[in-house]
């Protein structure tokens, strides 16, 4: 599968009827979540290997991991509602791709989420403007389960996402600048479409 074709594939997903204001759930354009998955691809980082998608919400990032050879990937979330539709999109992916690999739905909140182990952990966590801290909260449980991060923060946030690797025994392997689309579905958005500059992490434990 080429870049061009995930993100083709990615723009299919289904997104949230409603988002959450309350849980800062925004939308992985697909272009972006291509290109983040389509770097990690090309390190062999994802074929063949267990990931954890935390707050996945309908799951674009962990599907993304499934067309690119994932053996399984299991979806944390917990509002049902972005579940059903995380649901609908396994059911659809899974029809047109017969050798996807394993899929695994944990309905939990990711800061209580017990002990579990993956290669990888893909993220978009809530940028902590509504749940002050929410973003640390969610890097600091992806440091718990993986040896390998792909997290997502706004790019003012910079310096406190790297000091938070390096204290937790981490490398920054890549941090790309993206302009992130955010649109206006949420009660406190003003705009149609507000771009914010977004750094998307590339992360490994050192050994």
């Amino acid at each position: 599968m080429s870049k061009k074709t995930l993100a083709i594939e990615l723009s299919k997903i289904k997104r949230f009827d409603g988002p959450k204001d309350e849980l800062e759930q925004h939308i992985t354009e697909p272009d972006i979540a291509a290109q983040a998955l389509w770097a990690a691809h090309m390190n062999g980082l994802i074929k063949e290997k267990t990931i954890v998608d935390l707050g996945a919400g309908t799951g674009v990032l962990g599907i993304g991991c499934l067309l690119l050879g994932a053996k399984k990937v299991i979806f944390v979330e917990k509002d049902l509602e972005a579940i059903s539709v995380l649901e609908e999109n396994l059911l659809r992916i899974k029809e047109d791709y017969e050798e996807i690999g394993e899929t695994e739905i944990i309905t939990k909140d990711v800061t209580v989420l017990g002990r579990v182990q993956a290669d990888l952990v893909v993220q978009n966590p809530p940028f902590g403007t509504r749940n002050a801290h929410i973003d640390k909260a969610f890097l600091e449980k992806a440091m718990e389960i993986s040896d390998v991060i792909i997290t997502m923060h706004k790019t003012e946030t910079d310096q406190f996402i790297r000091n938070l690797f390096e204290s937790n025994n981490f490398k920054v392997l890549q941090a790309d600048k993206v302009f992130f689309p955010l649109r206006m579905t949420l009660k406190h958005h003003r705009k149609k479409t507000e771009h914010i500059r977004v750094t998307c992490w590339y992360a490994r434990r050192n050994s």
